[in-house]
């Protein structure tokens, strides 16, 4: 097994999940993954936005706003719909992600939320439809205002673990609140939560970087990935509060503040231009993680290697 810096399209191509988890393992906390929005028009529309984001430096490429209902991204034209998660791995080079939501109708809102549609609600179906799709990994989370819960979160891993199998690779956690009463802020993750998620069947937790969640220092973070590496998981620490449209400078500190924290994946969330992080911020986030070295030769591997 090669470790993930050194994976090239077709490497990536011949993974299941497992065999990504170990990938990332062996890159001993270098790995970048953007998340991206395809239900909006491109930052540049002559390519999409998972392009954008592999192109200036991404490992994997998480799709947010994805109905698997009806399956379509922004600038990209295919003749049949069930082949664009396919269709923009090969473009991609890279594997390819889904957020689906684990909506909790009987949580305490904290505000009014939306309405999701059917195909972006973590249920059994959409799960199946996921993985008939081609997505190499599922994201159980919450996006703004949807009433997404931790313990609806936990029951979701359950159900994608039947689905996906003991191969597929599961991610679950919360950036933020979610609209949800009592679970914003530094009581967004609890150690009980942390316990909840991989006992469920969760192969990486979710956890807001150092200092895009108010209470999340350092210290904190740091205390929440050793336990869910001496659970035996990963950790992935995540830029989803809007600073992924930071200046660079904010993004190099919370990239280097998530590195002591023990992230072993770092993500970079889509709320920075029109559904993708600035483009130059995913570079600079992964020069301060892994070098100019790993970021360039990631930047340039032609997807025919």
């Amino acid at each position: 097994m090669k470790r993930l810096l050194d994976c090239s399209a077709s490497d990536f191509a011949r993974m299941n999940g497992q065999e990504l988890k170990q990938a990332i393992i062996a890159s001993e906390g270098r790995t970048i993954l953007a998340e991206v929005i395809g239900s909006f028009t491109p930052y540049y529309p002559a390519v999409t936005n998972a392009e954008m984001a592999a192109a200036f430096g991404a490992d994997l490429i998480l799709l947010n706003f994805f109905d698997v209902s009806n399956p379509s991204i922004e600038g990209l034209k295919v003749e049949d719909p069930e082949s664009t998660v396919r269709t923009l791995k090969q473009l991609t080079g890279r594997p390819i992600g889904l957020n689906l939501e684990p909506v909790d109708l009987s949580a305490k809102q904290m505000e009014t939320l939306i309405e999701l549609p059917e195909g972006r609600i973590a249920t059994e179906k959409s799960l199946q439809r996921a993985k008939e799709l081609g997505f190499d990994f599922v994201c159980l989370t919450g996006n703004p205002k949807t009433g997404v819960s931790n313990a609806e979160i936990t029951k979701a891993i359950q159900v994608a673990r039947r689905v996906f199998g003991e191969d597929g690779l599961i991610i679950s956690g919360k950036m933020h609140s979610a609209g949800v009463s009592g679970e914003a802020g530094s009581s967004l993750m609890s150690e009980e939560t942390l316990h909840t998620f991989i006992e469920a069947g969760a192969d990486i937790i979710l956890i807001p970087s150092p200092g895009t969640v108010p209470g999340f220092t350092v210290e904190k973070t740091a205390k929440l990935v050793d336990i869910v590496h001496e659970k035996g998981a990963l950790a992935i620490l995540t830029t989803g509060t809007s600073q992924e449209g930071s200046d660079e400078a904010t993004i190099k500190q919370i990239a280097l503040n998530s590195k002591m924290a023990g992230a072993d994946l770092f993500h970079i969330g889509d709320a920075g231009a029109v559904g993708i992080a600035l483009p130059e911020n995913i570079t600079a986030y992964s020069i301060v993680v892994r070098g100019k070295r790993h970021t360039y030769v990631r930047m340039a591997s032609s997807i025919l290697r």
